[in-house]
């Protein structure tokens, strides 16, 4: 994990240098801001490949930090709260946050996630020795997984990477149904700690960026089962 720089937002120095000494420990760069005006201005001028961001915070809290942040950057952020209720993690997700952590919190746990989310982020990009593209095609949509690149009639379209890796499974997969534990696992992986309404979020998403894009395809709810990506003859 080297030269992989983190930026630690939290209110708590206390907890800020814990996660400075294990992550560093780990291998990481670690930055840090205590409020959230500071951390968008850290972001801007470091430009970190991972964002650790509390929840409550001075000036900004972590949702506006979340908000601001995505309106021009997809870097990944883990959420931190000490609020485990399912409306905070659904906001955090709704927002363009990658994960949700409760506090308290495993250091060990918090590497896991890291690891996790950029393994998903840096896929297409490293340790790629196969010359295979992961890539689909319908009418008016492209789904290329190698580049993490989604084209909606032509333009490329800003998607967070757990939302292109759901609709790639999706898609290459067409007419099968999936449940919600199905896409957690084979999309999130076992290294997740969510709950189905995860999916929920992400599938809401999708459906706003593919909203009458064509009548040749649909990204289905079946329900009382889950989605499928169905291709109409």
């Amino acid at each position: 994990m080297d030269n992989i720089k983190v930026l630690v937002v939290d209110d708590d120095t206390n907890i800020c240098e814990l996660l400075r000494l294990y992550l560093e420990k780990e291998g990481f760069s670690v930055i840090s801001a205590n409020d959230g005006e500071t951390a968008l201005s850290v972001f801007k001028s470091e430009e970190p490949d991972m964002v650790l961001l509390d929840i409550m915070l001075p000036k900004l809290d972590g949702w506006q930090v979340c908000r601001e942040i995505r309106k021009f950057s997809e870097t990944p952020i883990i959420m931190l709260s000490a609020k485990g209720e399912t409306f905070d993690k659904v906001l955090g997700l709704e927002l363009g946050a990658d994960d949700y952590v409760t506090k308290p919190f495993d250091t060990k746990e918090i590497v896991a996630r890291i690891k996790s989310v950029l393994r998903r982020t840096n896929a297409g990009t490293v340790n790629e020795a196969e010359d295979t593209i992961k890539e689909v095609n319908y009418d008016k949509l492209q789904i290329n997984l190698t580049n993490y690149v989604l084209k909606v009639d032509g333009k490329q379209i800003d998607t967070p990477p757990k939302e292109l890796e759901l609709i790639y499974h999706l898609a290459s997969h067409p007419n099968k149904v999936f449940t919600r534990d199905q896409l957690l696992d084979e999309v999130w992986g076992f290294e997740y700690y969510v709950d189905s309404r995860t999916v929920d979020v992400h599938i809401k998403r999708l459906r706003e960026k593919l909203k009458g894009v064509s009548d040749k395809w649909e990204l289905r709810t079946v329900w009382s089962v889950g989605y499928k990506f169905e291709v109409k003859e």
